[in-house]
């Protein structure tokens, strides 16, 4: 006799029960090791994210991380998920050899970024970053400097266009900018966004994003079956496909280049020898790289320029936003990069800046690494527990996520002195010591 939907439905509930009563059993000897807020059964602290939007990430954790500590606790569920902002602790995790499976919360990324350098792991990360490495080569990035300074003039006229004494977002031009300048230089391929400003791929990855922190903080989404249930999936699979269509073209039109002589083949794409031929766009050594000699499919090709297209841009814009930011809000330290830049390149407007220009601008450098430091595009990383591991003392269980919080580490009064003050001084070498 088939059983009714009820009887399924209660099974289902009453497997799912037994799942995490075992699972909490497993790890109740390990609720108690470090500070955390209240667990409860099956949900673990799922209460903490309800209400809470994308927008109350960074409050959220940075008001844990002052109640509990830099090295506390949160319960998904049944698995264990660590927050941490202790250095020691990261550096233990970090240095480790064994420890380098990404956190799960990474998967969200997947359907974007596929098995690319970011989201793979082991042997397979090895080879690709065997492969990519010479694109990127410090020769290399020398010859891409005049695109640097041909984007940023463009940047300067659309931003002094603006300038009519009232409130800007320079965010949306920094953007088209940065996405101009990872085409070009990456992937060889012009596609103007700053003077075509209606960015489909732009407008594709900042609704992306807004998905994915999403995710984050509504728990149960982090959940591959409730979320292809949610609207939100949808969306995704739309904003996904237009990134994809994006990527395949320049992919497509690249390619056709190669195939028609356009661009110079180098057989030998290694470190040796780099510089020594014309400037290679990071497209152009995947389309003649080989792994194990067989050449890169076009699926793994994909895979890297949609990783290299979203991190090319969205954290170099990221960077330069808040830098420019902190400078309009401290006028004296602008001022001294402006003395610095007009002593080197001088007032003319037109004059090009050139690599040497870049590596004499030393206070410029200091403001850099002090918004950085400040505003690091990448706040959180993570790692995923593949085994269990010791910390401090303390038996961390297989299957656990650790959380590096590097903006809360960045603003640690233990190692910084004043650390919410803009400060770029405090890189010089005069006070270096102050940072060991």
């Amino acid at each position: 006799m088939p059983l009714s939907l009820l009887e399924w439905f209660t099974a289902l509930i009453v497997a799912v029960l037994s799942v995490n009563y075992l699972l909490v059993r497993r790890n109740l000897k390990y609720c108690h090791q470090w500070p955390g807020p209240a667990a409860f059964p099956l949900i673990g602290c799922y209460y903490l994210y309800f209400n809470k939007s994308p927008e109350d990430t960074w409050s959220f954790i940075t008001n844990l991380s002052r109640k509990y500590g830099k090295l506390f606790c949160v319960w998904i569920g049944s698995r264990l998920a660590l927050f941490c902002s202790n250095h020691s602790d990261t550096e233990t995790v970090l240095s480790s050899q064994k420890l380098i499976r990404k956190s799960e919360l990474y998967k969200f990324l997947i359907p974007w970024l596929g098995d690319g350098l970011l989201l793979s792991t082991g042997q397979k990360w090895f080879n690709k970053r065997k492969i990519l490495t010479p694109a990127f080569h410090f020769k290399i990035l020398e010859q891409f400097v005049e695109v640097f300074d041909k984007q940023g003039t463009v940047l300067v006229q659309r931003l002094r266009e603006q300038a009519t004494g009232k409130l800007v977002n320079i965010y949306p031009f920094v953007t088209l900018a940065a996405l101009d300048i990872i085409c070009e230089t990456a992937m060889g391929t012009s596609i103007n966004a700053q003077t075509d400003t209606d960015s489909k791929y732009v407008r594709a990855v900042t609704e992306l994003s807004y998905l994915l922190a999403g995710r984050f903080m509504k728990v149960w989404q982090r959940s591959d079956f409730l979320f292809n249930l949610s609207a939100d999936k949808k969306r995704q699979d739309k904003v996904i496909k237009v990134l994809h269509d994006f990527t395949t073209s320049i992919i497509r039109s690249r390619r056709e280049e190669l195939l028609a002589g356009k661009i110079e083949t180098n057989d030998t794409v290694d470190e040796e020898g780099v510089g020594t031929r014309q400037k290679m766009a990071f497209l152009d050594v995947l389309l003649q790289a080989t792994i194990d000699g067989r050449p890169l499919t076009d699926k793994e090709i994909q895979e890297e320029v949609d990783t290299f297209m979203f991190e090319g841009h969205d954290t170099t814009t990221i960077a330069i936003t808040f830098t420019l930011m902190l400078l309009a809000k401290h006028p004296d330290i602008q001022e001294k990069v402006y003395q610095e830049v007009t002593e080197i390149i001088g007032k003319d407007q037109n004059a090009p800046t050139t690599y040497r220009n870049l590596q004499d601008m030393k206070y410029l450098e200091l403001v850099i690494k002090e918004s950085l430091r400040l505003y690091p595009p990448v706040p959180i990383i993570g790692r995923k527990f593949t085994e269990k591991t010791e910390i401090d003392g303390k038996v961390v269980p297989e299957d656990s996520n650790f959380n590096v919080g590097i903006i809360l580490m960045h603003r640690d009064p233990t190692q910084f002195e004043d650390p919410e003050r803009f400060d770029p001084e405090r890189f010089s070498p005069e006070r270096t010591t102050e940072l060991s």
